[in-house]
C-alpha cells in the first residue's frame, strides 16, 4: 500500500521519508461506512494537517515533517510514529486486519487522537469499534487536572469548536445531539494515555480554517492549544 495515491496525501513508506525531521503528524487510513464517494479519513485532508504543522513548528520549534503523511491501520509501519491522528470516526467500520494493527501499535506504545464525531449514534458506533480493539480498558472522561492539559498550554476549559459553516455564521456549534463537547480516555492499566478523544467538537476544521478572517479566533486558538499539548504529551510520555 505504501506510495498509493490516498485522497489528496500520499501514504510515505517509513524508510524512504526524510530522516532529519523529528516529528511526522501521522493520519490513520481505515475502512468505514462510505458516504457520498468519500473515505471518512481523509475529512479535510491535507488543509488540516498542513495547517496545523505550520502552527506547530512556528509555536514549539519542532522540526515538523510538512507534508500529508498518511499511513494505514494494519500496516507494520504505523509503529515508526508514535501518534495516530483519526477523524470522523462515527463512520469507522475496522476490519480484523485494522483492529488488530491498532491494537498491536497502542500496546506497544502508541497514542491516538481521534475527533470530528458528533452526537449519540456516532458515539455508539466509535465506542463498539475501538471497543473490539481495547476490550480490557474502559472510556472514561479525562480528568481535569491531568497533564495533557497544561503539558505546553493550560487548558481550563473544553469548547466545542464548530466545523466552518457554522463558525463562520455564528452558530450553532454542535451539530446532530452532540449538545456537549467531552474531552474522554482511554488508558491501560498501569494508567498509560492510549486514546484520546475529542467527542462532539472538530478541532481539524479550526485547523484548515485557522487563516481565514470570517472564523472565529477563539475556536482556532483552542484547537492549536490542545494539538499542541497532545503532540507534546504523546511525545513525552
Amino acid at each position: 500500500q505504501w506510495g498509493q495515491q490516498q485522497h489528496r496525501g500520499v501514504c510515505v513508506a517509513p524508510e524512504t521519508l526524510p530522516p532529519e525531521f523529528t516529528f511526522y503528524f501521522t493520519r490513520a487510513v481505515y475502512s468505514d461506512y462510505s458516504r457520498w464517494g468519500r473515505r471518512s479519513w481523509s475529512t479535510d485532508c491535507p488543509e488540516a494537517d498542513r495547517h496545523f504543522v505550520i502552527g506547530l513548528k512556528r509555536l514549539t520549534g519542532i522540526n515538523v515533517f510538512d507534508r500529508p503523511h498518511l499511513v494505514p491501520l494494519e500496516d507494520p509501519g504505523l509503529r515508526h510514529f508514535p501518534l495516530l491522528y483519526a477523524v470522523e470516526v462515527g463512520h469507522m467500520a475496522l476490519t480484523g486486519a485494522e483492529a488488530g494493527g491498532l491494537r498491536s501499535y497502542l500496546l506497544a506504545g502508541g497514542m491516538l487522537i481521534v475527533d470530528d464525531f458528533w452526537g449519540s449514534r456516532e458515539w455508539a458506533n466509535f465506542e463498539r469499534e475501538i471497543t473490539s480493539v481495547l476490550p480490557e480498558f474502559p472510556i472514561v472522561e479525562l480528568p481535569p487536572d491531568h497533564p495533557v492539559r497544561g503539558t505546553f498550554y493550560h487548558i481550563d476549559e473544553i469548547l466545542q469548536v464548530p466545523n466552518v459553516r457554522n463558525g463562520e455564521r455564528g452558530g450553532p456549534t454542535w451539530e446532530q445531539d452532540g449538545y456537549v463537547p467531552h474531552l474522554r480516555a482511554i488508558f491501560d492499566d498501569r494508567g498509560r494515555l492510549l486514546v484520546l478523544i475529542n467527542w462532539n467538537t472538530d478541532l481539524g476544521d479550526a485547523w484548515e480554517w485557522a487563516d481565514d478572517p470570517y472564523y472565529p479566533l477563539t475556536y482556532s486558538n483552542y484547537a492549536y492549544r490542545l494539538g499542541v499539548n497532545m503532540v507534546l504529551y504523546g511525545m513525552t510520555h
